[in-house]
């Protein structure tokens, strides 16, 4: 039989990570979870903990998240601030409107692209122009360093794979400490504002899950971590903010409680919801004290 070459269009071969490592791949290997068995990352920690519970987490895992138009311009950011990511494709239409627009939006989605219309192309040139004139996060990117890098480890104390990806991954140097920075845009990045979305959205815990994987992979003993977050309207302000030693300790209990709830419901095979019990539930109390001199009559 002769052998056939295949041409460069062919499909590449699923990766498959079984050794701990960092490791260099696509965004979608990555998500796809190339563990055999399975493997938990900074997401699915959060998801598996209130205010979400088990069945949501195994739910997206097998079907995955709906797709959010409001997710393109930071993908777009992403993409233009680390030089990876997927790819951004220009529609060029005032706005999505007609159909010949969404239609071209539509198949960039197939394609695995990001769409974005000319105006937010140019918001996201000038995020980044406006990231690199700040002083300390344009120096946390610039030094040398691996972009979107996917880390794979064993947690010691449950035997549980997991994974993370890092925005950046700065080559370890001797003498200086080596900090994790994560680049995400927001509405506001006034500080009392990141306050709130450091809680809401379980930043810190993000942050104590990739400090672990550093340090379970045996780059550095001690990684800081901090948020670069950007605002979407101009000036584009850049705030570098830094959980502060509590919250990180927070983060790091969270992380601890979901690797013990992700190891008793694979093994159990159940993936409860909310409560397996009767919620009893109370009025909110500015509706209590309305209501509290009438009911006490």
């Amino acid at each position: 039989m002769t052998a056939v070459e295949l041409p460069d269009t062919a499909a590449p071969r699923p990766v498959t990570v079984t050794e701990p490592g960092v490791y260099d791949m696509p965004d979608d290997a990555y998500h796809a979870d190339p563990v055999p068995g399975g493997s938990l990352s900074s997401t699915g920690a959060r998801r598996l903990l209130p205010p979400s519970c088990p069945a949501l987490f195994a739910y997206e895992r097998e079907n995955g998240q709906p797709h959010r138009e409001e997710w393109d311009l930071g993908k777009a950011a992403h993409k233009k601030v680390l030089g990876v990511g997927e790819e951004v494709v220009i529609i060029d239409a005032p706005d999505w409107r007609t159909k010949a627009a969404r239609d071209a939006r539509d198949q960039a989605y197939a394609e695995g692209k990001v769409p974005l219309l000319p105006p937010d192309a140019e918001v996201v040139e000038a995020m980044a122009a406006a990231l690199q004139e700040h002083p300390f996060a344009g120096a946390l990117l610039a030094g040398p360093g691996q972009p979107e890098a996917s880390l794979f480890w064993v947690d010691p104390e449950t035997r549980i794979n997991c994974r993370a990806r890092l925005d950046w991954l700065p080559d370890p140097m001797e003498g200086r400490r080596l900090i994790v920075p994560d680049y995400k845009t927001c509405r506001s990045a006034a500080p009392d504002e990141l306050q709130r979305a450091i809680y809401t959205y379980g930043y810190h815990q993000q942050g104590a899950w990739y400090r672990g994987a550093v340090r379970a992979l045996g780059i550095d003993g001690d990684p800081q971590f901090v948020l670069i977050a950007q605002e979407k309207t101009p000036p584009y302000l850049v705030t570098v903010a830094q959980p502060d030693p509590s919250a990180m300790r927070i983060g790091a209990h969270l992380n601890r409680e979901a690797l013990r709830v992700y190891r008793e419901c694979t093994e159990s095979g159940r993936w409860p919801g909310y409560t397996d019990d009767v919620a009893m539930i109370s009025l909110p109390g500015w509706v209590e004290r309305q209501y509290e001199m009438e009911l006490s009559q």
